[in-house]
């Protein structure tokens, strides 16, 4: 029902754009996807079909074979445009076997190998999706990439140039070119050869050197999804790639070396590291480390099994707690363990809730993991807590501050509260043989793809 009333709100106010503005009904287009649009479509696709929401799922499907428009010019977030364009075709390919989203993401997929070149092979994060033709006359620019302007020293993002190893094997696997694998693979190449301090990865890498930049590390935003799919692609290999698996085992163990610690109230966390000093701090995008963490445990050896279950669910504790503390029982965007304080943020600049999904993807993997019932609980609480928070006339809004019972919204459906947080709520209250976790790998917009169709080396 909330996903069939995010959608609908979506089509009535705002269908082609990106996301819902629902506070004043209308669109909003924004500028991380370059001239792409319709990011809510492709980010509901799969979870329309999943729910069985049938006419809303043909709806959207028309809105792809009608008026997505790949020939756009504008520059575009390589990360944004993977985890969110290319993951939701292919997913909507592989659940439906429709045509129509293999050719798109294939087509969508050859606009973004620019980015590639680079001296090192690492790509940048930012590509003009321009076609390469006689249009660059037009458009000097197209095809050419370059780094953000506030990425450190026009370097790359390991948490963008480490995830696109999934999508990239697929888009191998159904085109039969191998050039997308060789350059997904290209970067953990040169990660497992560059030094890392302390066995850590910082966040920002030189696509010109192959060097840090600096070394900050964080599990959350900037690096979070690197180390999810250094597992993820060891799963998806069918456990073949032993590379990713070691690779995803050795920064496993430096973080829970360097960066775990445990609050005097006896709350596990994970610290952020500048340089070797410690921020105690965890983003509310760091929260999905729980789920990878038992995802990873199911595959460690006996010895260390249940240490990793029991670290998983000691972190997704906490990131429950940064929710049971607020007043609205959603959590704020970061949260710190210092000066007494503990899982609450301290900064009005990070008090805001914009409908994100980690907390509830971890609940999700903790159910399927160890069937223990709070984690279906604490899920229905965040349910209830958006439904009394976040529900608007027209839509899901974010909130600025999660310590007030009278949040004021900031008028932004995000994509990925359809294709996300909606996603892992609905499959926490399936039977686990919806979308089994042994036949899927969630990429890390929570899009589906199945296991072992790949054949290409990664």
């Amino acid at each position: 029902q909330m996903m069939k009333f995010a959608w609908d709100n979506y089509k009535q106010y705002a269908l082609g754009k990106n996301e819902l503005r629902p506070l004043t009904k209308n669109g909003h287009i924004g500028n991380m996807f370059g001239g792409l649009r319709g990011a809510t479509v492709v980010d509901a696709l799969d979870t329309l079909y999943i729910m069985e929401l049938e006419e809303e799922f043909q709806e959207a499907k028309k809105w792809v074979e009608k008026s997505f428009d790949l020939n756009v010019n504008g520059e575009a977030s390589l990360f944004e445009v993977n985890i969110r364009y290319i993951g939701g075709l292919l997913a909507a390919y592989y659940l439906t076997g429709e045509e129509v989203f293999k050719s798109k993401a294939l087509e969508l997929g050859e606009k973004l190998l620019p980015a590639f070149n680079t001296p090192t092979g690492i790509p940048r994060g930012v590509i003009n999706l321009g076609r390469q033709d006689t249009r660059s006359l037009f458009f000097p620019c197209s095809g050419m990439s370059w780094s953000w302007g506030w990425a450190s020293a026009g370097s790359s993002i390991l948490a963008e140039f480490g995830t696109l190893h999934l999508e990239f094997l697929h888009l191998s696997e159904l085109s039969g070119n191998p050039v997308f694998a060789e350059k997904a693979s290209t970067s953990q190449l040169v990660l497992n050869r560059v030094e890392k301090p302390q066995g850590l990865y910082p966040n920002f890498l030189s696509p010109v050197t192959g060097n840090w930049v600096q070394h900050h590390v964080s599990i959350g935003g900037l690096g979070d999804s690197f180390y999810e799919y250094l597992i993820k692609s060891w799963l998806m290999s069918d456990k073949k790639d032993s590379e990713a698996k070691k690779m995803y085992d050795d920064a496993l163990e430096a973080i829970e070396k360097h960066l775990v610690k445990k609050s005097a109230g006896g709350l596990t966390y994970i610290a952020e590291w500048r340089g070797g000093i410690l921020d105690h701090k965890m983003g509310h995008l760091a929260c999905f480390s729980g789920g990878m963490i038992a995802l990873g445990a199911e595959h460690a050896g006996e010895e260390r099994k249940q240490h990793y279950v029991d670290l998983a669910a000691e972190i997704t504790n906490t990131c429950h707690e940064s929710y049971a503390r607020s007043d609205t029982k959603l959590g704020p965007e970061a949260f710190r363990f210092d000066a007494g304080t503990e899982a609450m943020a301290t900064r009005l600049s990070e008090r805001y809730y914009i409908l994100r999904p980690e907390v509830v993807e971890s609940y999700m993997y903790m159910w399927r993991l160890t069937h223990d019932p709070k984690y279906r609980q604490w899920g229905w609480e965040v349910v209830k807590a958006l439904e009394k928070h976040c529900r608007v006339e027209a839509g899901f809004s974010g909130i600025r501050d999660v310590y007030t019972t009278t949040p004021t919204h900031d008028n932004m459906q995000q994509s990925f509260f359809l294709a996300e947080t909606l996603k892992y709520l609905y499959l926490l209250f399936c039977e686990d043989d919806v979308l089994s976790l042994d036949d899927w790998v969630f990429n890390t917009e929570a899009h589906p793809l199945p296991v072992n169709h790949t054949n290409f080396k990664a």
